[in-house]
Protein backbone atom coordinates (compact mmCIF):
# COMPACT_ATOMS: atom_id res chain seq x y z
CA UNK A 1 0.00 0.00 0.00
CA UNK A 2 1.21 3.50 -0.83
CA UNK A 3 1.75 5.80 2.13
CA UNK A 4 1.69 9.51 2.87
CA UNK A 5 2.47 12.30 5.32
CA UNK A 6 0.07 15.25 5.72
CA UNK A 7 1.37 18.67 6.81
CA UNK A 8 -1.10 21.44 7.65
CA UNK A 9 -1.84 23.44 10.79
CA UNK A 10 -5.63 23.16 10.38
CA UNK A 11 -7.10 19.87 11.71
CA UNK A 12 -10.14 20.07 9.43
CA UNK A 13 -7.92 20.41 6.35
CA UNK A 14 -5.77 17.48 7.46
CA UNK A 15 -8.92 15.38 7.92
CA UNK A 16 -10.21 16.25 4.44
CA UNK A 17 -6.85 15.34 2.90
CA UNK A 18 -6.70 12.11 4.89
CA UNK A 19 -10.16 11.02 3.72
CA UNK A 20 -9.22 11.73 0.10
CA UNK A 21 -5.89 9.90 0.32
CA UNK A 22 -7.44 6.87 1.98
CA UNK A 23 -10.02 6.71 -0.82
CA UNK A 24 -7.09 6.68 -3.24
CA UNK A 25 -5.56 3.72 -1.42
CA UNK A 26 -2.96 5.51 0.72
CA UNK A 27 -2.05 4.74 4.29
CA UNK A 28 -1.51 8.02 6.16
CA UNK A 29 1.58 7.32 8.25
CA UNK A 30 1.50 10.57 10.22
CA UNK A 31 0.34 14.16 10.34
CA UNK A 32 2.26 17.31 11.27
CA UNK A 33 0.99 20.78 12.09
CA UNK A 34 4.30 22.64 11.75
CA UNK A 35 7.40 22.68 9.59
CA UNK A 36 9.88 21.36 12.14
CA UNK A 37 7.81 18.26 12.85
CA UNK A 38 7.21 17.83 9.12
CA UNK A 39 10.93 17.50 8.39
CA UNK A 40 11.39 15.15 11.35
CA UNK A 41 8.46 12.91 10.31
CA UNK A 42 9.67 12.85 6.72
CA UNK A 43 13.16 11.80 7.81
CA UNK A 44 11.86 9.11 10.17
CA UNK A 45 9.12 7.64 7.97
CA UNK A 46 10.32 8.36 4.42
CA UNK A 47 6.75 8.55 3.06
CA UNK A 48 6.12 8.04 -0.64
CA UNK A 49 3.91 11.14 -0.75
CA UNK A 50 3.84 14.38 1.23
CA UNK A 51 0.86 16.74 0.94
CA UNK A 52 1.72 20.02 2.64
CA UNK A 53 0.77 23.64 3.13
CA UNK A 54 3.28 26.48 2.83
CA UNK A 55 1.92 28.79 5.51
CA UNK A 56 2.71 26.61 8.52
CA UNK A 57 4.16 27.50 11.95
CA UNK A 58 7.78 27.26 13.05
CA UNK A 59 9.45 26.45 9.71
CA UNK A 60 8.31 27.98 6.42
CA UNK A 61 6.95 25.57 3.80
CA UNK A 62 9.55 26.46 1.17
CA UNK A 63 12.29 25.74 3.68
CA UNK A 64 10.62 22.43 4.55
CA UNK A 65 10.64 21.37 0.89
CA UNK A 66 14.29 22.35 0.55
CA UNK A 67 15.32 20.39 3.65
CA UNK A 68 13.39 17.28 2.64
CA UNK A 69 15.00 17.33 -0.80
CA UNK A 70 18.42 17.90 0.78
CA UNK A 71 17.91 14.78 2.91
CA UNK A 72 17.82 12.81 -0.33
CA UNK A 73 14.36 11.37 0.31
CA UNK A 74 12.37 10.07 -2.63
CA UNK A 75 9.10 11.48 -1.26
CA UNK A 76 6.91 13.14 -3.86
CA UNK A 77 5.70 16.51 -2.61
CA UNK A 78 2.35 18.12 -3.45
CA UNK A 79 1.78 21.63 -2.10
CA UNK A 80 -1.81 22.45 -1.12
CA UNK A 81 -1.98 26.09 -0.11
CA UNK A 82 -3.91 29.33 -0.16
CA UNK A 83 -0.74 31.23 -1.11
CA UNK A 84 -0.82 32.97 -4.50
CA UNK A 85 0.41 30.64 -7.27
CA UNK A 86 2.03 33.49 -9.22
CA UNK A 87 4.49 33.94 -6.35
CA UNK A 88 4.87 30.36 -5.16
CA UNK A 89 4.14 27.73 -7.82
CA UNK A 90 7.42 28.13 -9.68
CA UNK A 91 9.40 28.50 -6.44
CA UNK A 92 7.93 25.25 -5.16
CA UNK A 93 8.82 23.52 -8.41
CA UNK A 94 12.40 24.78 -8.24
CA UNK A 95 12.66 23.73 -4.59
CA UNK A 96 11.66 20.17 -5.47
CA UNK A 97 7.86 19.85 -5.25
CA UNK A 98 6.11 17.95 -8.03
CA UNK A 99 2.66 19.46 -7.59
CA UNK A 100 0.93 22.69 -6.56
CA UNK A 101 -2.79 23.01 -5.84
CA UNK A 102 -4.72 26.01 -4.53
CA UNK A 103 -6.96 25.52 -1.51
CA UNK A 104 -9.64 27.42 -3.42
CA UNK A 105 -9.80 24.58 -5.96
CA UNK A 106 -12.05 21.54 -5.74
CA UNK A 107 -10.72 18.44 -4.00
CA UNK A 108 -10.82 16.75 -7.41
CA UNK A 109 -7.82 18.87 -8.38
CA UNK A 110 -5.82 17.58 -5.42
CA UNK A 111 -6.76 14.06 -6.47
CA UNK A 112 -5.48 14.73 -10.00
CA UNK A 113 -2.26 16.18 -8.58
CA UNK A 114 -1.66 13.15 -6.36
CA UNK A 115 -2.32 10.75 -9.21
CA UNK A 116 0.02 12.70 -11.48
CA UNK A 117 2.98 12.89 -9.10
CA UNK A 118 2.73 9.20 -8.24
CA UNK A 119 3.29 8.60 -11.95
CA UNK A 120 6.37 10.87 -11.75
CA UNK A 121 4.57 13.66 -13.58
CA UNK A 122 4.35 17.26 -12.43
CA UNK A 123 1.12 19.12 -11.69
CA UNK A 124 1.22 22.93 -11.60
CA UNK A 125 -1.24 25.76 -12.40
CA UNK A 126 -1.75 26.67 -16.03
CA UNK A 127 -0.02 29.87 -17.10
CA UNK A 128 -3.31 31.60 -17.91
CA UNK A 129 -4.53 30.94 -14.36
CA UNK A 130 -1.37 32.46 -12.92
CA UNK A 131 -1.71 35.49 -15.15
CA UNK A 132 -5.32 36.08 -14.15
CA UNK A 133 -4.43 36.03 -10.46
CA UNK A 134 -1.47 38.29 -11.01
CA UNK A 135 -3.70 41.01 -12.43
CA UNK A 136 -5.23 41.50 -8.97
CA UNK A 137 -1.90 42.36 -7.36
CA UNK A 138 0.02 45.60 -7.69
CA UNK A 139 2.32 44.98 -10.66
CA UNK A 140 5.29 46.88 -9.24
CA UNK A 141 5.20 45.03 -5.93
CA UNK A 142 4.56 41.77 -7.76
CA UNK A 143 7.81 42.18 -9.68
CA UNK A 144 9.66 43.02 -6.47
CA UNK A 145 8.43 39.81 -4.85
CA UNK A 146 9.43 37.73 -7.86
CA UNK A 147 12.96 39.12 -7.57
CA UNK A 148 13.36 37.87 -4.00
CA UNK A 149 15.24 34.65 -3.34
CA UNK A 150 13.41 31.82 -1.58
CA UNK A 151 15.32 32.55 1.61
CA UNK A 152 14.50 36.26 1.44
CA UNK A 153 10.84 35.43 0.90
CA UNK A 154 10.83 33.01 3.84
CA UNK A 155 12.41 35.59 6.15
CA UNK A 156 9.92 38.22 4.96
CA UNK A 157 7.09 35.87 5.91
CA UNK A 158 8.63 35.23 9.34
CA UNK A 159 8.96 38.97 9.91
CA UNK A 160 5.31 39.45 8.98
CA UNK A 161 4.38 36.85 11.61
CA UNK A 162 6.12 39.00 14.23
CA UNK A 163 9.08 36.69 14.80
CA UNK A 164 12.30 38.07 16.29
CA UNK A 165 15.81 37.66 14.88
CA UNK A 166 16.69 34.94 17.40
CA UNK A 167 13.61 32.89 16.52
CA UNK A 168 14.27 33.21 12.80
CA UNK A 169 17.96 32.38 13.17
CA UNK A 170 17.20 29.23 15.18
CA UNK A 171 14.66 27.99 12.64
CA UNK A 172 16.79 28.69 9.59
CA UNK A 173 20.10 27.69 11.19
CA UNK A 174 21.53 31.15 10.59
CA UNK A 175 23.32 33.59 12.88
CA UNK A 176 21.47 36.60 14.28
CA UNK A 177 23.82 38.79 12.27
CA UNK A 178 22.91 37.02 9.03
CA UNK A 179 19.20 37.47 9.74
CA UNK A 180 19.81 41.18 10.39
CA UNK A 181 21.64 41.39 7.07
CA UNK A 182 18.67 39.79 5.32
CA UNK A 183 16.29 42.28 6.95
CA UNK A 184 18.40 45.19 5.76
CA UNK A 185 18.59 43.67 2.29
CA UNK A 186 14.81 43.22 2.18
CA UNK A 187 14.19 46.82 3.21
CA UNK A 188 16.54 47.94 0.44
CA UNK A 189 15.23 45.61 -2.29
CA UNK A 190 11.59 46.42 -1.56
CA UNK A 191 12.31 50.15 -1.18
CA UNK A 192 10.80 50.30 2.29
CA UNK A 193 11.82 52.13 5.45
CA UNK A 194 11.31 49.78 8.38
CA UNK A 195 10.61 46.26 9.61
CA UNK A 196 7.01 47.35 10.25
CA UNK A 197 6.74 48.33 6.58
CA UNK A 198 8.08 44.89 5.61
CA UNK A 199 5.30 43.22 7.60
CA UNK A 200 2.67 45.48 6.03
CA UNK A 201 4.07 44.73 2.56
CA UNK A 202 3.82 40.98 3.15
CA UNK A 203 0.25 41.20 4.45
CA UNK A 204 -0.83 43.54 1.65
CA UNK A 205 0.40 41.05 -0.93
CA UNK A 206 -1.13 38.04 0.85
CA UNK A 207 2.26 36.41 1.53
CA UNK A 208 0.99 35.14 4.89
Amino acid sequence: MRNALIVDDHPFVRLAIKILLEKLGFEVLAEADNGVDAVQRARELEPQLIVMDLNIPRLDGLEVITRIVTLGLSSKIVVLTEQAPQFYAERCMRAGALGFVSKTAELDELQLAVQAVMLNKSFFPRLEDRGRTKASVNESESRQIENLSNRELSILRYIARGMKNKEISELMLLSDKTVSTYKTRLIDKLNLKSVVALAEFAKRNHLI
